[in-house]
C-alpha cells in the first residue's frame, strides 16, 4: 500500500496519518496569514502555522483527537473571511466569500501535489482584502501546465497521497476537480475566474473575492 513497509512507516504514511508528522517533515504544513489590504505587510491580522496529518486523527473510541490539515485550513479561512448577504426571491441569503467546496478542493490539491523534496518551504495560504492565494512549492509535475489543468489533465506527483485522499472522499474520482469544482464553482459563486499561475519553482492558485473592474 506504500503506507507501511518492513522498515516502518513511509513518508506518505507519516503525511497522511502521522500524529506529529512535523517531527520528521518540518515543512509538511501550511503557513497561513491574513493581510489587512491587497499587499503583503508585516502588520498582518493573523499569522499561524497549521500542522498535523492530512486526515483527522481519532482515538480508539472514535473521538476526534486532532483535525487534519484540510479542516484546519478551512477553519482558518472561515474565521478570517466575511459572510456577504444578498436578497434572493425577497429573502436575505448569506454566503461566504469563498465557497467551501472550492476551498476544500484547492487545499487538498496543494497538500497532495506539492514537491515534498523542497524541505525548506511550506505551503502558503494568504488571505488579502480582495483575494485568497494558495502557493504550492515546486514546479508542476510531468508536463502539466495551467492550460492543461483547466482542461482536466491529470498528473500526480505523489500518487499514494492522491489515492488515499480520494478514498477518503477528499478528491474528485475523475481528476476534474480544477475545472469542475474550482473554476466552475467560482464562476457560479461570484462570476470570477480563478487564476492558475506557474511561477517557476512554485504554483499559485488565486481566488478573487469579487469581480475586478
Amino acid at each position: 500500500t506504500e503506507i507501511m513497509v518492513e522498515e516502518g512507516v513511509t513518508v506518505g504514511g507519516i503525511l497522511l496519518f502521522g500524529k506529529t508528522p512535523n517531527r520528521f517533515l518540518p515543512h509538511a504544513g501550511i503557513d497561513a496569514v491574513v493581510f489587512l489590504g491587497t499587499e503583503k505587510d508585516y502588520a498582518a491580522r493573523e499569522r499561524t502555522a497549521l500542522r498535523g496529518a492530512m486526515t483527522p486523527l481519532f482515538d480508539a473510541s472514535g473521538a476526534l483527537v486532532e483535525n487534519g490539515l484540510v479542516e484546519q485550513a478551512l477553519d482558518f479561512v472561515r474565521r478570517n473571511t466575511p459572510m456577504t448577504a444578498t436578497i434572493e426571491n425577497g429573502r436575505r441569503v448569506e454566503k461566504p466569500t469563498y465557497p467551501l467546496e472550492v476551498l476544500r478542493e484547492a487545499i487538498v490539491n496543494a497538500i497532495i501535489h506539492r514537491d515534498y523534496l523542497l524541505s525548506s518551504t511550506d505551503i502558503e495560504l494568504s488571505i488579502y482584502s480582495d483575494r485568497l492565494e494558495i502557493i504550492s512549492p515546486g514546479r508542476l509535475p510531468n508536463g502539466i501546465t495551467p492550460d492543461r489543468m483547466r482542461a482536466g489533465c491529470r498528473a500526480a506527483r505523489n500518487q499514494v497521497l492522491k489515492d488515499v485522499m480520494r478514498d477518503y472522499l477528499y478528491l474528485e474520482h475523475m481528476g476534474m476537480g480544477i475545472p469542475r469544482k474550482i473554476i466552475l464553482g467560482m464562476k457560479m459563486h461570484n462570476e470570477t475566474v480563478p487564476e492558475l499561475i506557474d511561477d517557476q519553482e512554485r504554483f499559485i492558485l488565486r481566488l478573487l473575492a469579487e469581480q475586478r473592474n
